[in-house]
């Protein structure tokens, strides 16, 4: 007697498919938006001249105009963005690196999420492609959470000593520790768990 072995069809549903295929316009869409936001934001600071620089205080006092008829309030400076007239020139290529890192770092998580995206419509679930996929996605996602804002804050410090003359000190990372932690674990646990699954399949196609 001849056995027959049946082929399984894709497991993705025609609704999740679509969904997939969404995603994936949408990541292409948020790629090309990132990119060029990075073109403009560069191309505005190349000139050094009135830069604009997002900076991080530590509860700095401050006075704001929101009592009575605009009367000033006491508040506590947490986040403001400072019109420096020049930087020094090693926080204006900061600002050009962080730009680049971040356009870096958003294309190519985008790139491996489509790629992924794309083998699940098709009904490839677990392989190794995948799996690379998937830590690609979480290393450098990590990496660009901590690169980027660490030369955002360098182009801050920058603007500080510019306006202060040096004498204002407010050197703060602005990277919540907590929030690298438990990306870094879901990272680890997705590309684990592909990993897995990759094994359990390939033993399964070895004993049909």
């Amino acid at each position: 007697m001849q056995a027959t072995i049946t082929t399984p069809g894709p497991f993705v549903k025609r609704a999740d498919a679509v969904s997939l295929w969404l995603f994936i316009a949408a990541g292409a869409a948020i790629a090309v938006w990132v990119a060029w936001s990075a073109v403009a934001r560069i191309i505005d600071v190349l000139p050094n001249h009135d830069v604009a620089v997002l900076a991080v205080f530590a509860g700095t006092p401050a006075e704001a105009p929101i009592g009575p008829d605009g009367a000033p309030v006491a508040v506590a400076l947490e986040e403001a963005w400072l019109t420096v007239p020049e930087l020094p020139i090693a926080a204006l290529w900061a600002i050009v690196i962080q730009q680049v890192l971040l356009v870096a770092t958003v294309v190519t998580v985008v790139t491996a999420l489509i790629w992924l995206s794309r083998n699940l419509a098709r009904g490839v679930a677990f392989s190794r492609t995948n799996t690379a996929l998937v830590a690609t996605a979480g290393i450098v996602g990590l990496l660009g959470y901590v690169a980027v804002p660490f030369f955002g804050n360098m182009a801050a410090n920058g603007g500080f000593a510019a306006i202060s003359d040096r004498t204002f000190d407010n050197v703060i990372m602005s990277v919540d520790p907590f929030t690298l932690v438990l990306a870094a674990f879901v990272v680890a646990m997705m590309s684990t768990v592909f990993s897995i699954g990759e094994r359990l399949q390939r033993d399964t196609e070895g004993l049909v």
